[in-house]
């Protein structure tokens, strides 16, 4: 094979790579699809997109749609929404949904709505079809101190001027938790609420419990009513029990007082009996001392010792006496 073959066919292979990178990093068939689309998307914003690091289909397919939707939209701007990390198919499709249910959602918006995190596509199908949250069982206690457990379903349209910065369903359903137990707090009567739970719903929808949320209540519905456990009875039961408590600590303490007291009291009659033991015993020993000094005579000490004789006899006649009368006053009984 002669040199120049050789040479045309190593031209050509490197023809045919050169091709196929271009091809690879210029996205021509996009470029062209652009064209027949309508969409004017220069051959170098395409290379420039490469360059930047963004896919260029995540940005010409939505332009696409955009356009064909009569939207104004710029690649600029869904450029820059990418590029902040922001679903860039996701806001072309909320802004054509809104453009066709008349609401009026600037891009600026829509791309804010969708870089706080929110779904911007649910919030404007919400916007037109309103969602309805179920509220878990709330128990409430009316004033009769009945319980009363109430589900309540909530309509809610999403508030697009406020989807940024608004509270979500989580402040909805804690709201109206809170709305349904003061408005059954506030009643008389737990049969107040079982005739009429609509009043429920008419008291907590006045209070505007959708306010600084990203919602609009439209309504809010009493799925179900149910009778719990009568609250009151069973305070009152807790109460009465606790009283009894505290009354039998305190008995307990009188008691424990009293007793202290007469173990008290009958030290002090042992303590007074051991010293009249004592002095008893020291009167032998004081007489025995007078006689030696001569302070007591001998017929002293006798006539003491007769005067003692004396008053035991007389004790004992006296015991004798009284036994014979009650014993007489109990046989005449």
């Amino acid at each position: 094979m002669s040199t120049g073959v050789v040479s045309l066919l190593i031209l050509a292979v490197l023809a045919i790579l050169a091709v196929v990178i271009i091809f690879s990093f210029i996205p021509v068939g996009l470029w062209i699809s652009a064209l027949a689309a309508g969409v004017r998307v220069g051959i170098f914003t395409l290379i420039g997109m490469r360059l930047r690091r963004v896919p260029p289909a995540r940005i010409v397919n939505p332009l696409i749609k955009a356009d064909k939707a009569g939207l104004d939209i710029s690649v600029n701007q869904l450029e820059a929404h990418y590029l902040a990390g922001g679903n860039v198919d996701r806001v072309v499709d909320a802004l054509i949904a809104s453009a066709r249910a008349n609401i009026n959602l600037p891009f600026e918006r829509a791309a804010a709505i969708d870089l706080a995190g929110r779904d911007v596509l649910e919030a404007v199908q919400m916007s037109v079809n309103p969602k309805v949250i179920q509220t878990p069982w709330v128990s409430a206690v009316a004033k009769d101190g009945i319980e009363v457990k109430v589900v309540a379903r909530v309509t809610v349209r999403a508030n697009i001027d406020r989807l940024v910065g608004g509270a979500g369903e989580e402040t909805i359903l804690a709201r109206v938790g809170e709305g349904v137990v003061s408005t059954v707090g506030s009643m008389d009567n737990h049969k107040e609420v079982l005739e009429n739970p609509d009043s429920i719903s008419r008291t907590v929808l006045d209070k505007g419990l959708d306010a600084g949320t990203a919602f609009e209540i439209l309504s809010i519905d009493i799925a179900d009513v149910d009778v719990g456990r009568n609250i009151g009875a069973k305070l009152q039961i807790d109460q009465a029990e606790a009283d009894k408590q505290i009354a039998q600590a305190k008995a307990e303490e009188r008691r424990a007082m009293a007793v202290a007291r007469e173990q008290e009291m009958k030290a002090a009659v042992q303590e007074m009996r051991a010293k009249v033991v004592e002095a008893e015993a020291q009167v032998p020993l004081a007489m025995a001392d007078a006689l030696r000094q001569g302070k007591l005579g001998v017929m002293d000490y006798y006539n003491m010792q007769n005067l003692l004789a004396d008053t035991n006899m007389r004790q004992n006649i006296a015991k004798m006496g009284m036994d014979e009368e009650g014993g007489g006053k109990y046989q005449t009984e």
